[in-house]
């Protein structure tokens, strides 16, 4: 687990021999979205360095130094995905917004689903796995939105929450920077939340459709935590102050995580327990 995350990287259920990689893969995203959210540079600055890290990954050396790591890993999984993942950066810097479920899928596209899709590479996973796992890295990515709606507005000014989903429940993007949601825009996150229970769903089969009883086991770790956000941020008010898993959250995922790595062989039932897991 990372401390700050909603998730864990790079957890102790991954093959040991697979963690540098995929550290090295996080430190690159981390530090790259951190130039892409950082409010005191301008556009073109922001993409003057995440065309640094692009350079890193090709092997410039005055590239940044986390894609220059990348690089040295000598590895096509890395590189591949990352390169997408610097799609969406930019995307961000340039201060896009989600006018639709639509735009905002698409974004998720290649902000979120390159993630699952370097881990199943990694772990040599076979194709039919992709699909779930698309669905479970849209929904941590629209949870992660979710949860930051108010910071997204005030230091950013970028907005996810599809507009015309602010427009048909009566909100506008101003009720972003209110102390707390109003009842127009809690109807809008809920519609937004409806559709990442339904990618839960979906991402239900993800543990039993994977060789790799670890990956399994993270993957179940992970659909908890997203569960239990989901649930959270239903109960709470992301405006009115920090909506995340605690630490009995973690400690509970991380349990049923190891429970799925250790029970026999496939899973049976496992989406039907995954949707009962945060009871």
């Amino acid at each position: 687990m990372t401390t700050g995350e909603n998730f864990p990287v790079g957890s102790l259920l991954i093959r040991r021999d697979l963690r540098e990689v995929v550290v090295a893969f996080y430190r690159f995203a981390r530090a790259a979205d951190d130039v892409a959210d950082a409010p005191d540079l301008p556009p073109g600055e922001k993409l003057r360095r995440l065309d640094r890290f692009e350079a890193g990954v090709d092997g410039d050396r005055e590239g940044a130094p986390e894609g220059l790591a990348l690089h040295a890993l000598a590895r096509p999984e890395p590189a591949r995905h990352a390169r997408r993942l610097l799609r969406a950066f930019r995307w961000d810097a340039r201060g896009g917004g989600c006018a639709t479920w639509a735009d905002l899928l698409a974004y998720c596209e290649d902000s979120a689903n390159p993630v699952g899709r370097f881990l199943l590479d990694l772990h040599d996973e076979g194709g039919r796995a992709c699909g779930a796992s698309d669905a479970l890295c849209t929904a941590l990515q629209v949870l992660n939105h979710l949860q930051d709606l108010g910071a997204d507005h005030l230091r950013l000014r970028r907005h996810y929450l599809p507009a015309e989903w602010l427009t048909e429940e009566g909100a506008t993007l101003g009720d972003l920077g209110g102390p707390a949601l109003t009842p127009a825009l809690r109807r809008a996150v809920g519609r937004a939340l409806d559709r990442c229970d339904a990618l839960l769903d979906e991402a239900g089969a993800l543990p039993r459709a994977l060789a790799s009883r670890r990956l399994a086991g993270e993957a179940a770790t992970v659909l908890w935590l997203a569960r239990r956000l989901s649930a959270r941020l239903r109960a709470g008010d992301p405006l009115a102050g920090r909506v995340a898993p605690s630490r009995l959250d973690f400690a509970r995922a991380g349990l049923w995580g190891l429970g799925t790595t250790l029970a026999p062989w496939p899973l049976p039932g496992a989406d039907r327990r995954l949707r009962g897991g945060d009871a």
